[in-house]
């Protein structure tokens, strides 16, 4: 009776995370959704025999990005694909960790819908600079590179945080406190001096994926900032699809007239970028709980 409820409690909260818990909690969760399905995948390949290379064809076709151009034209769904697959269990378990601190914190700063824009685009751009890459340099042409993972897509989260708050402080090793700035030019440094050899990284895709995350943090405040911008490109494009609908309701519900609201707005925005200003100047950990409280709400809400 006490292992039913236990593994009916474990069902409910990852059915709770998965739909309805943060943003990163969710994205770690169909990382390892898609790891074990290529697990299992793989498991009834060798279970009825099939020999290996059809077994790695057929991942590979599903699940990779391949860098060659003429290759890539009749398999382009690898390029959004590969971002959340994972072949290699050490390789999940390094992203996930990573995505899991740099997501939280992107998240509880920016919010869940950016934080999704983030992950997903860097992921994208990392994933065209690979492919660009060995178009582009003669040494990487017809190496035909497969690339799977979300590095770029964690470098472009990770680099945006450490270009936007560059003093805030990691305990490295849980006790050598280090500025986050200097981590992500560690990174980008050792994928600087990587590009051309015979490692089997994916350096352009996480020169991509910092490259964009980079663009993402800059004037976050404004609406020409390319997150709020493709923010705003797909609330218009749902709205066509819900405005009349999203209308109706509104004209019910509405309690408020255009000026309370759109004043209302105005000072929760004005706060919130002095907030943002002091963790960018200081650090998160210099703001008062009540000013996390606030963010964490305003978070929630976009």
């Amino acid at each position: 009776m006490v292992k039913n409820m236990s593994t009916r409690n474990f069902l409910e909260e990852f059915k709770f995370q998965l739909f309805s818990g943060t943003m990163t909690n969710r994205l770690v969760i169909v990382n390892v959704l898609v790891f074990i399905f290529i697990v299992l995948l793989e498991a009834i390949f060798r279970l009825l025999k099939m020999d290996g290379a059809i077994i790695e064809n057929f991942c590979s076709l599903i699940f990779t990005l391949d860098t060659n151009i003429q290759e890539f034209i009749f398999k382009p769904w690898g390029l959004f694909t590969s971002i959340l697959s994972h072949f290699d269990f050490w390789h999940l378990l390094f992203n996930m960790v990573f995505l899991y601190f740099s997501g939280s914190y992107f998240e509880r700063l920016f919010g869940a819908k950016k934080l999704l824009l983030t992950y997903i685009f860097g992921g994208l751009v990392g994933g065209i600079f690979e492919i660009g890459a060995e178009s582009l340099f003669p040494l990487l042409q017809n190496t035909q590179q497969l690339v799977v993972g979300a590095s770029g897509s964690i470098m472009a989260l990770f680099t945006a945080l450490a270009f936007y708050s560059p003093n805030t402080k990691i305990n490295l090793f849980g006790i050598i406190p280090i500025k986050i700035y200097f981590i992500a030019l560690f990174f980008l440094v050792q994928d600087l001096i990587g590009i051309g050899s015979d490692d089997h990284i994916a350096h352009f895709a996480h020169l991509g994926g910092a490259t964009f995350g980079i663009l993402s943090i800059r004037n976050i405040q404004s609406n020409k900032n390319i997150l709020n911008r493709l923010q705003k490109i797909i609330e218009d494009f749902k709205l066509t699809f819900k405005g009349k609908k999203k209308t109706k309701n509104t004209e019910f519900s509405k309690v408020k007239t255009d000026e309370e609201y759109n004043y209302e707005r105005k000072l929760k925005q004005e706060k919130t970028d002095v907030i943002l200003d002091k963790i960018a100047k200081s650090g998160y950990e210099s703001l008062s709980k009540s000013e996390k409280d606030f963010l964490f709400n305003q978070s929630k809400n976009g």
